[in-house]
């Protein structure tokens, strides 16, 4: 028992000998410990959109440079010119992103730099070029910023050339009012060599509302290789609500502003025997007025100037001073279509006449009809003119 106890004592003397041998063998240089191998940084990685060299790009789109494993020092982006393309990078300057639009058929390059986290500098660097259309097509607002205009004023946006892909177009229009208005957008024939596209309240504009069209063009594809020229807005109001209601059957010109009647003025319309004649029943537009006019007819032969006259379409309808009818007016429709009236009649209605103010016809044998000039948009039924738009189902 003994012997075993000190054969066991022997043992752990010798182990605890031979870990303190290393162990000083190592503090002495006899014996390296292991070393850990150095952490490298990453460099830094760029990422381009558009890709480099990329080619038909929307120049709606906004060129990004952005970096991982790193930061951007500096970017720039130039035309052809040399112009700068204003852009911002993001609070982290990882990123930079254009924020104005680029112009078609460019070639834009980038440069600059940017740091990795391994503190070597790359170069941001290449270049990419937007799409160049077949044409370019503008539209035109109707209506003027800061205009005032009456309760049956259309919009309405003329472009330059047809319109193929008028969904596109159209989903790039909006319309903003300062009171719910129920509204729609109506393609109408192509006039003065491209189309046009009109947004009609459904019913008379609400008295005093603000209006914001915004047409968001540049950059749409038309279709045909035609693109959007630029965009257009324009913010305007609608004035008092000003209601003419023409019967030619009374014989009568009753003028209702803002729910008041102010006028009723005696009046002649077209002779009624003569279809060519007749004043055409439904609702006209007020588009332009004249304080002196000059009026010619070569199928009834004519060649006059009149005063105080409001045009109400464009087959030559007017509201008029006619003081060689005043003996009728009232009782009988003697005029070649035009609506006339005394001229001190005609000139108190001029004097207050705006731009979209309607003028309802009514007691005629002939309707209003597309051939009957430029504004027919209220002789459509609400389904038919919803019906008019690109996006209808």
């Amino acid at each position: 028992m003994l012997r075993r106890i000190l054969l066991a004592l022997a043992i752990v003397l010798c182990g605890a000998l031979g870990v303190a041998t290393i162990a000083a063998a190592g503090l002495s240089g006899g014996v390296q410990a292991p070393t850990m191998p150095a952490v490298l940084e990453p460099p830094a990685a760029l990422a381009y959109a558009p890709g480099a060299d990329a080619t038909g790009i929307d120049p709606r789109q906004s060129a990004t440079v952005s970096v991982t494993d790193g930061t951007l020092d500096t970017v720039t982006l130039t035309g052809p010119d040399g112009s700068e393309v204003a852009g911002e990078p993001d609070a982290e300057r990882t990123s930079w992103s254009s924020t104005e639009e680029l112009q078609y058929g460019t070639t834009y390059t980038w440069s600059g730099s940017a740091t990795g986290e391994d503190g070597v500098v790359v170069p941001v660097q290449g270049s990419f070029t937007t799409l160049s259309p077949e044409s370019v097509v503008r539209g035109v607002i109707n209506i003027g910023d800061g205009r005032t205009v009456g309760v049956a004023a259309p919009i309405r946006i003329q472009f330059d050339e047809h319109v193929e892909d008028r969904a596109a177009v159209e989903r790039a229009l909006s319309v903003q009012t300062s009171v719910p208005v129920e509204g729609a957008w109506g393609w109408l024939p192509d006039e003065g060599g491209g189309s046009r596209v009109d947004w009609r309240p459904r019913e008379y504009w609400p008295a005093g509302t603000q209006v914001t069209v915004t047409a968001d063009l540049f950059g749409v594809p038309y279709g045909g290789g035609a693109y959007g020229a630029a965009d257009v807005t324009s913010t305007f109001e609608i004035g008092r609500s000003q209601i003419v209601k023409a019967d030619a059957a009374s014989h009568r010109v009753v003028v209702i502003r803002d729910g008041r009647q102010v006028f009723d003025f005696p009046a002649s319309f077209g002779l009624d025997s003569d279809p060519r004649r007749n004043t055409r029943t439904g609702v006209h537009v007020v588009t332009e007025k004249f304080a002196d006019r000059r009026m010619v007819s070569e199928t009834f032969d004519y060649d006059v100037m009149m005063k105080w006259a409001v045009r109400i379409s464009n087959n030559g309808e007017f509201l008029h001073a006619q003081p060689a009818t005043v003996s009728v007016q009232g009782s009988s429709n003697v005029s070649h279509g035009c609506i006339n009236l005394s001229p001190e009649d005609a000139k108190a209605y001029y004097d207050t006449a705006l731009y979209g103010d309607p003028v309802e016809v009514t007691g005629t044998g002939v309707e209003l009809s597309p051939r009957d000039g430029d504004i027919w948009d209220w002789t459509l039924s609400w389904e038919d003119w919803k019906g008019l738009s690109a996006l209808s189902s």
